[in-house]
């Protein structure tokens, strides 16, 4: 199961504001830290199993984030009904039932630590429920003259009780190994004498997807507005370069309304996640969410405890849908075959053997060309150039619709 998307922004935010930094060149490093928990928890109305993350923060010079595990996690409704959650992998938490948020119900989160901390966080209502009218991509050009396809929200409140709206995005793209061949080659013979062969591939290698989630914090707002309206919000911009697009494209946009105390908190953690105030001499110092300790009054605790109303859209597109006949972005990688040789000089095994042995090659076309500096009987690839699965997965998605 996914991550939360502003995991990221939280950690990186949270070792920054916890750290002494200037605007001169310098090698980071922490010079204070203090260790504290990480909630990351949007309930919504969806019928499904809810997710809750705990981590905690790190100093610089770790590489990576601290899981929060072995936690009792549970929310209680205003009616004394209560949900449950149990870890299914480090710091991940997952109701053991499904269950959607109700409106005018008030929920509230409890957790409790391996080390027997508490936290609790405010009652917390669902937010108003307003659709995602329409997505849409369009093919523009920047200031600098580079093209790019963006793609585009739009909702409309008649009630104009939303106002404030938060935007996540999972995209799913076609991968296609531009140098694959329906045969390989492999070792059938590991001592004298040495050989390799020519056989067909077993598994789907041609064709691959790849779904990536966003990790940016996109927000709007129209409450300066005179209509609860969202028009062209931009959720996404892809370049005419970027090899995602370069075959069938798909998007499904989430819409998250937000009270007014989570828009603020997004808000707020956006900007101090800004390269410009993260890296200035004035640190904003800590902002509260609305989870706290139980126990310590004076106990930070990052994140917020979100009941939000969500709608979602899907798209596809392909890449000649908004450039016909125009040559396919750059793939991942350089995909120049080669030839080695397959001689072998003293008894021990070829160049070719070597390489289809450790799996360092994958089988392209036989060599009918002259002009290979190594002119061994096949032409190879480096396995990402014909085997789509080192990018992504041969499981075609539920979803997927050509």
């Amino acid at each position: 199961m996914k991550k939360v998307k502003i995991y990221y922004a939280i950690i990186f935010t949270i070792i920054v504001l916890f750290t002494n930094s200037c605007i001169e060149p310098f090698d980071i490093k922490t010079t204070t830290f203090e260790s504290a928990l990480v909630i990351e928890a949007t309930i919504t109305n969806e019928f499904k199993f809810q997710e809750i993350n705990l981590s905690r923060t790190f100093p610089l010079e770790n590489e990576g984030p601290l899981t929060e595990s072995n936690a009792n996690v549970k929310i209680i409704d205003d009616a004394q009904n209560t949900y449950i959650f149990q870890e299914t992998s480090p710091g991940e938490y997952v109701s053991n039932h499904e269950f959607k948020a109700l409106p005018n119900k008030s929920y509230q989160l409890f957790i409790t630590t391996s080390e027997g901390k508490s936290y609790s966080s405010q009652p917390t209502q669902l937010t108003n429920s307003s659709q995602i009218d329409n997505i849409y991509a369009s093919r523009e050009m920047d200031d600098l003259g580079f093209e790019h396809i963006s793609i585009f929200a739009d909702s409309f409140d008649p009630t104009g009780n939303s106002k404030y709206y938060r935007y996540e995005y999972e995209e799913t793209y076609k991968i296609i190994a531009p140098k694959w061949n329906k045969y390989d080659l492999v070792v059938t013979s590991e001592v004298p004498p040495y050989r390799i062969e020519k056989v067909l591939r077993t598994k789907e290698e041609q064709t691959c997807y790849k779904t990536v989630y966003s990790n940016a914090i996109l927000q709007t707002e129209t409450n300066r507005l005179l209509e609860d309206r969202v028009s062209k919000f931009a959720v996404r911009v892809l370049q005419r370069d970027n090899t995602i697009i370069s075959h069938r494209y798909s998007i499904l946009v989430k819409q998250y309304v937000q009270s007014l105390d989570a828009f603020t908190f997004y808000k707020t953690l956006n900007k101090f996640s800004g390269s410009e105030s993260l890296f200035s001499q004035n640190q904003p110092g800590f902002f509260n969410g609305n989870v706290f300790s139980t126990d310590n009054a004076n106990e930070k605790v990052v994140g917020f405890f979100e009941i939000s109303s969500v709608s979602s859209k899907r798209m596809f597109f392909n890449f000649k849908d908004f450039f016909p006949n125009e040559p396919l972005p750059p793939y991942f990688t350089e995909c120049e075959p080669s030839a080695p040789s397959n001689a072998s000089y003293g008894g021990d095994p070829s160049l070719l053997f070597g390489l289809v042995q450790r799996g360092e090659v994958k089988y392209y076309d036989e060599n009918g060309a002259p002009d290979f500096t190594m002119p061994g009987p096949f032409l190879v690839v480096i396995p990402e150039c014909g085997d789509c699965t080192k990018f992504g997965t041969n499981v075609k998605p539920d979803f997927w619709v050509e």
